[in-house]
């Protein structure tokens, strides 16, 4: 068989936690904790990927993910156990984190290419095209400290990610950047993938982790909870946050990063002007049933249809988007969701890149309540969003009877001769 690309062994990771500044001093010129009370960031961490592999990290702030991947990455050494990595790295973690902000893009360029594996000559090879990705012109020469933030990320990302990577090491975020170099960012990561770099991927979205990742490690509290194929560590790990929240899903499981419940109106942009070069937008949306019409609805449950209508537009150089659908209770509890991507279909759009897109759900069976369903603008894959309407509509459900719960599942009472051995 052939060797892991990323092989730990019993990794783990301890930090003094000392009171007294005098002897903190101390610990660290000798080096040494040197007793006292510790903290275990990780403890007896295991871990195999094999080359070409797209292996997920799940697990609460605080489980020890972030220190995890630093010690892959070699930004942090273990304090017992083995870390073994073969193949240059790429790590999307704190993008331009050495840069020395006195020195030009050029010179930081230059001067972290051995840091990535990368010799110099090869390196001003090189410039040219983190040039031209990270589109910052004649900003290349000037100091650091002078450029936006987006140009920032934009360079170091360039830079992270030109070096052809046998490992790519990703904290969050798919995509980085606004806009058009969003788009083009998660091109490259996917592009890194097909190539067979092997990916070792961090999120709190666990929609993203199943969708991208065959197998999937779970920490918990700088443990491994649970290893093992991404649909069933997953579902557990759902399972263990849903107990938590008193059963169900966070609406952090769609979302690569929780965020506050909000208004749509400042995601819905009704203009059909030309959408630049990888951005779309929502035109427009509507929730109707029967009579009613507009983004608040009164239903009674396994009586009425819901139809949702979705009006967009994508630059129409990209291939079609998809639109998904998620429903929460009033508590931020997932309950279903949808999406064009995963039913197989391909959106129609017109010449300037506008289309709509109908959902229905007919006799809708939740139960009384009040839920909140999210829009999301998506690319072919469903998995970089170009645009998010947050609480775009709200339901509110009325019912006959006294069933609980959240929806009503189809079903039949059985009747059958008594047996009189029973």
């Amino acid at each position: 068989m052939p060797e892991p690309i990323i092989s730990l062994r019993n990794v783990s990771k301890t930090y003094p936690l000392e009171q007294r500044p005098w002897r903190r001093l101390l610990q660290q010129i000798l080096g040494h904790a040197g007793g006292g009370t510790q903290f275990h960031a990780l403890r007896n961490i295991d871990l195999e990927v094999n080359k070409g592999e797209v292996v997920g990290l799940i697990g609460r702030n605080g489980a020890g993910k972030s220190t995890l991947l630093q010690v892959v990455c070699g930004v942090l050494e273990p304090s017992s156990g083995h870390r073994l990595v073969r193949g240059r790295i790429a790590a999307l973690l704190e993008l331009g984190a050495g840069f020395n902000p006195e020195l030009t893009g050029r010179e930081n360029v230059r001067l972290n290419g051995p840091l990535l594996g990368v010799g110099l000559a090869e390196m001003d090879r090189r410039l040219p095209e983190i040039m031209e990705f990270a589109g910052i012109g004649e900003f290349i020469d000037q100091p650091v400290r002078t450029y936006s933030s987006g140009m920032f990320v934009r360079l170091a990302f360039a830079m992270a990610t030109s070096v052809e990577p046998e490992v790519l090491v990703i904290d969050e975020a798919l995509s980085v950047g606004d806009g058009v170099f969003a788009r083009k960012s998660f091109d490259r990561v996917m592009s890194l993938r097909e190539r067979g770099a092997t990916v070792l991927f961090c999120s709190h979205s666990t929609y993203h982790v199943e969708s991208l990742c065959s197998r999937v490690l779970w920490l918990e509290g700088g443990q491994v909870r649970m290893m093992g194929p991404a649909p069933e560590v997953v579902a557990a790990y759902n399972d263990f946050i849903g107990g938590e929240t008193q059963g169900g899903l966070s609406r952090s499981s769609l979302e690569a990063s929780s965020r506050p419940l909000m208004s749509a109106e400042a995601e819905v942009v009704p203009s059909q002007d030309e959408v630049r070069l990888g951005e779309g937008r929502i035109l427009s949306l509507q929730a109707r049933s029967g009579s009613q019409f507009g983004r608040h609805l009164r239903l009674k449950s396994r009586v009425e249809d819901l139809v949702l209508d979705v009006v967009f537009q994508v630059d129409p150089r990209l291939p079609a988007p998809s639109v998904l659908m998620a429903l929460f209770t009033r508590a931020g509890i997932l309950v279903a969701s949808a999406g064009t991507h995963n039913d197989h279909l391909t959106l129609n759009q017109d010449a300037k890149g506008v289309g709509q897109v109908s959902l229905r759900l007919p006799c809708i069976p939740l139960l009384k309540g009040e839920y909140y369903i999210d829009i999301y603008l998506a690319c072919e894959r469903g998995l970089h969003y170009y645009a998010t309407a947050p609480a775009a509509f709200e339901l509110v459900i009325a019912q006959e009877g006294l069933e609980q719960g959240v929806v009503n599942l189809g079903h039949q009472w059985l009747f059958g001769p008594v047996d009189d051995g029973l």
